[in-house]
């Protein structure tokens, strides 16, 4: 029995050196062929954690040289919230004959600084510096992500060391990027995101005009939490220091806690009264108001204590802000109130997504497309359940009131009409701002024809239909001449009934060819006809032209005469794009203005 003990021991032992020997073993070197555009560099990266942050470059070398740096666990760069610096290191050999120069990008915009040292064989060092602690004009590219142009010639090896010193969490994802690739990465990133902010911009358009048609509280304060929410996704992934504050790294330190903090008493206000705590659950009302008043404190007093620290504790402060949200859904669920089902279910969608992003800040998950864009996956499912939830509040609304006329008919007659006429008049008033909204966003207010962004819409799909039918597609582009001096001579009001009566001329002339017709802009318009060449839209185009000089505008006491200019342009339905189709229309324009104007002319 001892023996077998005692073999146990030495073969752990053996067990145990042969693992220490295997991690300080160095990685193999990432060889950049031909055959890719993106290497990510954590397979082949070690690293070493200078505690105290004074080691220089020569201390660090002889270390790497001494094993003591060590391989990323899971090659994973995510160490949470660390004192002092993290030293990296990949060893490069570029095999790729066409591409001498690679973009070393760092996937996380958060980082203080950065400094990148390149040592190549001849011993010549490169070094260059980056972080939000760094002017943002000295990146290699104007991105969100830190970057560093990389000199590497075919055949040579290089060691390149990345050095990471940060207040907030230490993740550092790299990835080396051929020009080409990177930019297909910045561009296919930057559409991500404005599709996201679009979608946020368009969930605020909509709240705001609900709110201002029925001045609810509970839409007030979903606004101010989209508005100070989208701050802190600015922030985070680096847009706020890319156009915001550029100059400026203490507003790129401080806006990550106090836009937190904005973004969670929005959402406390919102919770309180949606759920109705006031009366359902006065203790947790009185709780909720106390979390407020704690966001107010730490947002002012991130201003002044260390940005390490007060991160953290924002982050921690919003895991239970969040927690606690949801024990109000669940205490407002169970005493009825059934709204806060899907209350709950959306808050639950956005508590996943943010544990996510806190538990990779802290290193306890890895960085992928998953955890990066937790949030924005999460708070897209909670706008979309707290919208559901809103329409169903109302419901909720008018249930209880019927179930009020059923139980009080005789007592409470008069009462209930007047609730249920008020909540009929809420509902009124709800699609009434739907139906103003929708038709605002397509009318120009004026002219009550089209207006531009519509016509766009409108027009590719025009476009894709002539596409499809192999068949011709004009742009009528028109300009009424000398409108200034209208404007100038008889005024404002006068050039407005110009400006109506040229639409409905044009209307009446165009449409029984099947034209969409719009509002460019000013006392521009534009036309599209379909299944119509060149010379049919010219011959159409100059019969506009005629109706618009033979009548007169009638303005009060005024007869003011009307003339334009028309550019004509056949569309090349599988060559023109929207854009490049309107700039031909509007040089065929100009052509027809310095020709004398009151013409019609072509490209």
């Amino acid at each position: 029995m001892r023996e077998a003990i005692r073999r146990f021991r030495w073969l752990l032992a053996g067990l145990l050196l042969l693992g220490a020997f295997a991690q300080a073993q160095p990685r193999e070197p990432l060889v950049m062929s031909g055959d890719a555009t993106t290497y990510p560099l954590a397979p082949h990266t070690t690293y070493f954690h200078d505690v105290d942050g004074q080691a220089g470059l020569d201390a660090i070398e002889a270390s790497r040289h001494a094993g003591q740096f060590r391989p990323l666990p899971g090659d994973d760069a995510s160490f949470g919230f660390q004192p002092g610096a993290y030293w990296f290191h990949v060893r490069l050999l570029n095999r790729n004959l066409q591409e001498p120069r690679w973009l070393l990008v760092q996937q996380y915009a958060l980082s203080d600084r950065l400094d990148v040292y390149v040592r190549r064989p001849d011993g010549s060092l490169f070094h260059q510096e980056g972080g939000d602690h760094q002017p943002f004009e000295r990146r290699s590219v104007r991105y969100r992500h830190p970057n560093f142009q990389l000199d590497l010639p075919p055949g040579e090896h290089a060691d390149l060391f990345v050095r990471v010193e940060s207040q907030s969490s230490m993740q550092v994802p790299l990835a080396l990027y051929t020009p080409t690739a990177f930019a297909e990465l910045s561009r296919d990133a930057q559409f991500a995101m404005g599709i996201y902010y679009g979608i946020l911009l368009a969930l605020f358009t909509y709240n705001l005009v609900l709110w201002l048609t029925l001045r609810d509280a509970s839409y007030f304060w979903y606004l101010f939490h989209i508005s100070a929410f989208g701050l802190v996704l600015f922030t985070l992934y680096g847009l706020g220091f890319e156009y915001l504050w550029p100059r400026s790294p203490w507003l790129a330190d401080k806006s990550v806690p106090l836009s937190i903090c904005l973004a969670q008493i929005g959402m406390q206000q919102f919770a309180r009264n949606f759920l109705g705590l006031s009366r359902r659950w006065p203790l947790g009302d009185r709780i909720g108001l106390c979390m407020i008043g704690l966001f107010v404190i730490l947002g002012i007093a991130t201003t002044w204590i260390p940005i390490r620290l007060s991160t953290q504790l924002a982050v921690i402060a919003v895991i239970l802000s969040v927690a606690w949200i949801a024990v109000e859904a669940v205490v407002a669920m169970r005493s009825g109130y059934k709204p806060a089902k899907l209350f709950l279910l959306a808050w639950s969608m956005f508590l996943a997504g943010i544990a996510m992003v806190a538990m990779v800040a802290f290193g306890a998950l890895p960085k992928n497309f998953v955890t990066e864009y937790s949030v924005q996956i999460g708070s897209a499912l909670e706008m979309l359940l707290l919208s559901v939830a809103l329409g169903y509040r109302y419901a909720s609304l008018r249930n209880e009131n019927e179930r009020i006329v059923r139980e009080s008919r005789d007592q409470l007659e008069i009462k209930v009409e007047q609730r249920t006429a008020d909540l009929r008049s809420a509902l009124d008033q709800l699609e009434a701002a739907h139906l103003r909204l929708r038709e605002f966003s397509r009318l120009d207010g004026l002219t009550e024809l089209y207006n531009r962004a519509h016509f766009r819409e409108a027009f590719e799909h025009l476009l894709s239909q002539a596409r499809n039918a192999e068949q011709p597609i004009s742009l009528l582009m028109i300009d009424l001449d000398h409108f200034k001096r209208i404007n100038d001579t008889y005024g404002h009001l006068v050039g407005d009934d110009c400006l109506r009566w040229t639409s409905n001329t044009m209307a009446e002339t165009l449409r029984p060819y099947g034209a969409l017709v719009a509002r460019f802009g000013g006392e521009e318009f534009i036309a599209a006809l379909p299944d119509m060449d060149l010379e049919e839209a010219s011959a159409v185009a100059e019969e506009l032209r005629q109706r618009l000089r033979d009548r007169p505008c009638r303005s009060g006491e005024l007869d003011i005469p009307i003339s334009a200019s028309i550019g004509v342009h056949c569309v090349d339905v599988h060559k023109n794009s929207i854009d490049s189709a309107l700039q031909v229309a509007d040089q065929a324009l100009y052509t027809a203005k310095a020709e004398g104007r009151d013409c019609v002319r072509t490209l």
